[in-house]
């Protein structure tokens, strides 16, 4: 049962007085089921009930079944209440209905409102805005007796789940009592006016009510038994399957049961016999019983047997007897708790659940100390509230005045909900859905989320969605992620829905969370999209249990099996996109088998098949986390191992073992790096919806990287065909095709083109794989034109500077990462650059660089040195000399002798620090080898037999970005022998002259010198 992390029993109701009121005396017309005596031993069974929700609550070992405490809560409130009603009926002739719900609402809803009262205040003090914002709500359905039905919409929207337990969810028992009393007292009041001219009215009014009771009982019971199998949420939270519990109680204030004579030992083995069975729930039962189904028989007829037992007989006091379960519970202690069980329920659960907001989440001592301290509260409100009203003359002299008290206690928690409430949606700023055309565009790779100007930053302002908005940022699917209980899809086709062609989008609510981008991609291209998606069922052939619906996920199994189905005997699909949740099971032999079953008859459809990684699941509630830090994101990261595990589809997948299937995964920029968390929000975009699922904000600014992974997987034709910059339709006379020239001319101090360079900033790539860039530098990377800047001579300048102890300097790379050479062809990367003029103890710590770095990397910066790096130009120290390098393989060793690297050595360059000169590297594909030119001179080649296939294909065969920096300090210069100090001297810049790449279709030896 879902619900049994928060469900909580019922309160107690109130028991009649000692003696009725002197107006409302009288001889019964028959013999009277159980007088209005006072029964101590059932205020000693309300102790036993409360204490079992308690330990239930505090999360005792053993005791994980106390929700059965609700129920018998339930079958106490039916019998006194009816008996109460019933014997007014026979004394009187009728029911004041008045008087009863005037000292119903005296006795019960004071109380309840200084607890609502309460959580409103706290609640704005202890919780974020947007959980305060749902907690107000809470309060406004508590106060209303509608609690009941505020949880049941929660717990069975599937799209609504990962939210906070409320401090009010067991108010959810209060409203269904109430709502009871609401329905039972006017039934009754109906069937004595219809029996008020029978000659014998009590034994009329009891045997009409009584087939009234039986008849509801029976129909009841039967809802609570479909409701259980289909809907647990329903069926445990709702008035209608609870009904019956009541029914219970009230057949044992309506039955002869005092006529009946039996030997004292059977009603001594029915009272023990019940308060076993009670203890026995206690301990059997826990969250995976079926509840309440048949086995809420178990407690219900228990509580009735031990109150059964000691019902008075003719001419009988009591029947407690020495040894009777009864004369146990009506000892002083349960009586005490008994009477304290109301307020002690009522405050419990806010106690528990506002300290955890606070304090995050408790074991079960902190739980039940945490639960005794509730006592406090729970003694106050009973001494200086509940019994005041209770034994007010003033107030029970007229029933309006209880009626004016019960509609005052409804009044003060409403109005305190809507002022906070008000409060905090004004704070939080509008909750009206996100315009996706007014988003800035995404990037298609690189390690942002946004695609923005070379140095631009996201600013500071607000996030987008804000977290009222996040929480109903869903994708604008209609009802195409069908819920639980359907098991087909409709036919869900959007886009050119006339077109031959059409995307599928085929998993549960992790594939539909990419359905606008999905959308776009597929309008582009004037094709349909089909969404196929159910909520929570898993796409690989799984069976799984429906929090939902609290069984096993039947509908699941019928709707993936209908589903593929019509896969299989439709048109084609243009291509089928899969994603799901990773974590049904983990059962790895399990899931792969699972997984191979769906796989099967998809693969048979001949279309091309992408899955789609799953994307991390925080595992708690972001936006709420976001309200209350909306300057501090970073506060609401989540930690990455447990939001991103290993992903067995993935790896089998990259490894070959799932041939017609390929795997795509945004998961680099979502959480990018290798650090220990990932981050709730980035580039201003709050990336989830809730504790699982990606806001559609997120997922509409990831299309253009999803579109580049889908084409370049091969997947997905591109939506326009240009002539791509690597195979260029004119080539120029010397067989040479120019993709990239900067001559770097504009106006002194500012800065180089953001069409072609973009910054890189801080210390380390986002999410920090590597500090201090990965090698030790102490610099810190900036994109001030201090630092970086063109200087109105053709030249750009990369300056690093000192402030104080500080060092900044520049470090700039192209926005282009498909710097590839064609197949079997050559990539010419060159560049005419002056190093640093400072030479000796000055220049202690100087590494200027030109370099590139393999464009995989931009995909979250990770998978170095395997990804391949090739430094073109370094120099350390103001050294009178250069060299190059190749990084590929792993670390450490490898076939590229990590992390060294394959290096050229010193190359001599006397004039390299006053004169401008041309560095250059040619991946050269056709003869299987990398050259590195001074000059125009090769001075340093590697060739691919100096590794496997596998190792020289991930170091070259893919675009490449180009990398210009000077660094400052940092293990290279450290082993060259000096180090940044006080000596070195800041302002000495990097010129570069030019930067050429460019491609020739046809490659050979001697490439080099042709620029």
């Amino acid at each position: 049962m879902p619900f049994l992390l928060a469900p909580g029993p019922r309160r107690k109701p109130s028991a009649p007085p000692l003696t009725p009121p002197p107006s409302r005396s009288g001889g019964e017309s028959g013999p009277s089921p159980h007088r209005s005596a006072f029964r101590p031993d059932i205020e000693g069974l309300r102790a036993v009930a409360v204490l079992a929700v308690l330990a239930f609550h505090a999360e005792i070992p053993g005791l994980a079944g106390g929700f059965i405490g609700v129920d018998v809560f339930f079958v106490i409130s039916g019998y006194l209440i009816t008996g109460l009603l019933v014997r007014e009926a026979i004394s009187t002739g009728r029911i004041r209905l008045g008087d009863f719900f005037s000292r119903r609402a005296r006795r019960l809803l004071p109380s309840a409102a200084v607890v609502l009262a309460a959580v409103a205040v706290a609640g704005a003090w202890l919780t974020v805005p947007l959980r305060r914002t749902d907690l107000e709500y809470d309060v406004l359905s508590a106060a209303l007796s509608l609690a009941n039905w505020r949880f049941v919409s929660q717990r069975t929207d599937y799209l609504a789940a990962g939210h906070d337990q409320s401090p009010l969810l067991h108010f959810w028992s209060l409203a269904v009592e109430e709502q009871f009393y609401l329905f039972w007292a006017p039934l009754l009041a109906v069937v004595v006016l219809c029996a008020a001219r029978a000659v014998r009215r009590g034994r009329a009014v009891r045997s009409v009510v009584a087939l009234v009771t039986g008849a509801l009982v029976l129909g009841s019971f039967a809802l609570s038994l479909h409701w259980t199998e289909d809907s647990v949420s329903l069926a445990y939270l709702g008035t209608p399957s609870r009904v019956w519990q009541f029914g219970v109680g009230a057949l044992l204030a309506l039955l002869p049961w005092h006529l009946l004579r039996g030997p004292r030992t059977l009603r001594l083995l029915c009272g023990w016999g019940g308060a076993a069975a009670i203890g026995w729930c206690v301990v059997a039962y826990d969250a995976s019983t079926p509840y309440p189904g048949y086995a809420a028989l178990v407690p219900t007829l228990a509580t009735a047997a031990v109150i059964l037992a000691a019902i008075p007989g003719r001419g009988e006091r009591n029947v407690q007897g020495p040894y009777g379960v009864g004369r146990l519970l009506a000892g002083r202690a349960p009586r005490a708790v008994g009477r304290l069980s109301y307020t002690l329920y009522l405050w419990h659960w806010p106690v528990l659940v506002l300290a955890e907001a606070r304090l995050g989440a408790l074991g079960w001592p902190a739980r039940t100390a945490l639960t005794l301290a509730a006592v406090l509260p729970a003694l106050a409100t009973m001494r200086w509230v509940e019994q005041p009203l209770r034994r007010s003359r003033t107030v029970s002299e007229l029933p309006r005045r209880g009626l004016a008290v019960g509609v005052s206690a409804i009044v003060l928690p409403v109005a305190l909900a809507l002022v906070v409430g008000t409060a905090t949606l004004h704070l939080m700023g509008p909750a009206t859905p996100v315009d996706v055309k007014g988003l800035p565009p995404g990037a298609v790779s690189g390690p942002s989320l946004l695609a923005r100007a070379a140095g631009a930053s996201p600013g500071d302002g607000p996030v987008v969605p804000n977290p009222a908005q996040a929480r109903k940022d869903f994708p604008p699917d209609r009802d195409c992620q069908v819920a639980p209980e359907v098991t087909r899809s409709p036919e869900c086709l959007f886009g050119a829905v006339d077109s031959p062609d059409r995307i599928v989008l085929l998993g549960d609510s992790h594939a539909g969370q990419w359905f606008s981008p999905m959308l776009a991609l597929a309008a582009q291209r004037g094709w349909a999209l089909q969404e196929l998606v159910k909520q929570g069922c898993p796409l690989p052939q799984l069976a799984v249990d429906s929090p939902q619906l609290g069984r096993a996920y039947r509908e699941c199994d019928t709707w993936r099996a209908g589903t593929l189905d019509r896969l299989r005997t439709g048109p084609k699909p243009r291509l089928i996109v899969i994603a799901s949740l990773n974590r049904y099971t983990t059962d790895r032999q399990l899931l792969t088998a699972a997984w191979e079953k769906t796989l099967k008859p998809l693969r048979a459809t001949g279309a091309p098949i992408v899955y789609i990684e799953d994307t991390p699941v925080p595992g708690t509630d972001i936006p709420a986390c976001v309200s209350g830090a909306p300057d501090d994101a970073a506060a609401c990261a989540f930690s990455r191992a447990e939001a991103v595990p290993a992903d067995p589809l993935a790896r089998r997948i990259a490894s070959g073992a799932v041939p017609g299937v390929r795997s795509i995964s945004v998961n680099p920029v979502l959480c990018p790096g290798n650090g220990p968390t990932c981050p709730a929000v980035r580039d201003r975009i709050l990336l989830y919806r809730d504790d699982a699922h990606l806001t559609n904000v997120a997922a509409v600014v990831l299309a253009p990287r999803l579109e580049r992974l889908l084409t370049d997987s091969g997947a997905l034709p591109a939506a326009t065909a240009p002539a791509t910059p690597a195979a260029p339709a004119a080539p120029g006379a010397d067989g040479w095709t120019e993709l990239l020239r900067d001559d770097f001319d504009g106006p002194a101090g500012s800065r180089p083109s953001p069409a072609d360079w973009s910054y890189d900033l801080g210390t380390c790539y986002p999410g920090c794989p590597a500090p201090q860039w990965g090698t030790g530098e102490i610099e810190t990377m900036t994109d001030s034109t201090d630092n970086v800047r063109l200087d109105g001579k053709g030249a750009l300048e990369i300056v690093p500077t000192r402030e104080g102890e500080q060092w900044s300097s520049g470090r700039i790379e192209t926005v282009r990462s498909d710097f590839a050479p064609p197949p079997g062809g050559v990539l010419r990367i060159e560049a005419s650059i002056a190093l640093p003029d400072v030479t000796g103890p000055k220049a202690a710590g100087y590494w200027p660089a030109f370099w590139t770095l393999g464009a995989p990397l931009r995909d979250g910066y990770t998978g170095w040195p395997g990804v391949g790096e090739l430094d073109i130009m370094e120099s350390v120290n103001g050294r009178d000399t250069v060299f190059g390098s190749m990084h590929c393989g792993v670390l450490e060793g490898g076939p590229c002798e990590e992390p060294v690297g394959l290096t050229s050595g010193p190359q001599t360059c006397a004039s390299c620090r006053t004169e401008f000169h041309s560095y250059a590297v040619e991946v050269d594909l056709g003869a299987r080898e990398v050259r590195w030119y001074l000059d125009g001179r090769v001075y340093h080649r590697v060739s691919a037999g100096r590794m496997d296939a596998g190792t020289w294909k991930r170091a070259v065969d893919h675009g490449v970005f180009l990398i210009l920096n000077v660094a400052i300090g940092g293990k290279l210069p450290a082993a060259d022998g000096a180090t940044a100090g006080p000596a070195t001297e800041p302002g000495h810049p990097m010129r570069v002259d030019q930067v050429t790449v460019k491609v020739k279709v046809k490659g050979g030896e001697g490439g080099g010198g042709s620029g």
